[in-house]
């Protein structure tokens, strides 16, 4: 997907748009005590498991697809995925279709089964592109306890040309990580506050340079600014905030010593009408979500963005970029 396709997906979902799909249980394996690793660790999930837990995650999406509706969905799905879902389910329900974006391919292109017998744990699987050459999905499946169903977490479309670390293969399995790490360039914690204040302040923040230029980013600064121009025709305002979710980040060590984090920053838009004017939904999604209310001179869009990091070892000379995301409107309200 190129920056002008993206940045179209951003405006038309809810002027500002880029994913997330996936689990079910993994029961048949006998509990082990968390910190029970032996030194050379080994997965205890298989890929033909993997398949397993991703197919009754994705009957579970096509049936709540089908029917417009998330009941059930909280079976096997969990956190921003949930959250996602429900209100493309919701904007489904108002315009008769689920929007393309939310296609989640049954096939993939890799998957990293990580080594941790311990809970929770989480799988982190890579979709082939779609039907129609959309990009891939990274899907996040986490398990908190033993046979509780693995629950699809999070998606987030790949960016086009996207570079990925390495990952050991299945058999061999991946380290989790943790938003602590240490011995990168930042922490993942770090990477998703420090991101976030980015997003708000731009070049005047203090954490510019530590990241590399990507779509999601790019394409929010020109939409903001196009809606910016419109804006102070009217003398109208507007103010993004970005905000990280505690604790809702997974995180897979990579066998270059860095970390492929995925986390849930949510964000608050606050549109200002001026001069005595109605500020109105500014597209379809918001449409559906702001239903029957009454406008007033300004809105409140809040949305959910999940983002994806390569977040590089400390000593690598390289800045941590992001390689994905999925930005969603949730909630749209009159002030």
């Amino acid at each position: 997907m190129n920056g002008k396709k993206l940045l179209r997906t951003l405006t038309a979902a809810a002027l500002a748009a880029t994913t997330l799909i996936g689990a079910a249980a993994c029961g048949d394996q006998a509990p082990q005590p968390q910190g029970s690793q032996s030194s050379v660790q080994t997965p205890d999930i298989t890929e033909a498991q993997e398949k397993k837990i991703r197919g009754a995650t994705l009957s579970a999406l096509d049936a709540a697809d089908k029917a417009k509706s998330p009941d059930g969905l909280g079976e096997r799905v969990t956190g921003p995925a949930l959250q996602v879902r429900t209100s493309e389910l919701a904007i489904a329900q108002a315009t008769g279709n689920l929007d393309p974006k939310a296609t989640i391919p049954k096939d993939i292109a890799q998957t990293i089964i990580p080594t941790q017998s311990g809970w929770p744990r989480s799988i982190f699987s890579i979709t082939t592109t779609t039907q129609d050459q959309q990009s891939k999905r990274l899907l996040v499946l986490t398990q908190q306890s033993p046979r509780s169903n693995y629950k699809l977490w999070g998606v987030v479309r790949l960016f086009q040309g996207a570079k990925l670390p390495q990952f050991a293969i299945p058999s061999i399995g991946s380290s989790m990580g943790s938003a602590d790490d240490s011995g990168l360039l930042l922490s993942p914690k770090q990477t998703v506050d420090d991101y976030a204040d980015v997003l708000v302040k731009g070049q005047q923040s203090k954490y510019f340079n530590d990241f590399a230029s990507d779509y999601f980013r790019d394409d929010l600064t020109k939409l903001s600014q196009t809606v910016q121009q419109g804006m102070e025709r009217n003398h109208g305002t507007q103010i993004q905030t970005f905000t990280p979710v505690k604790d809702q980040i997974a995180v897979m060590r990579s066998t270059d010593g860095g970390d492929l984090v995925i986390a849930q920053i949510d964000s608050e838009w606050t549109r200002t009408a001026g001069e005595g004017r109605e500020s109105q939904p500014a597209s379809d999604a918001e449409r559906a979500l702001f239903g029957q209310g009454k406008a007033t001179g300004t809105m409140k869009v809040t949305y959910v963005n999940v983002v994806a990091f390569y977040v590089p070892p400390a000593k690598s000379g390289k800045k941590a970029v992001a390689v994905g995301a999925e930005r969603q409107p949730i909630k749209v309200e009159a002030l």
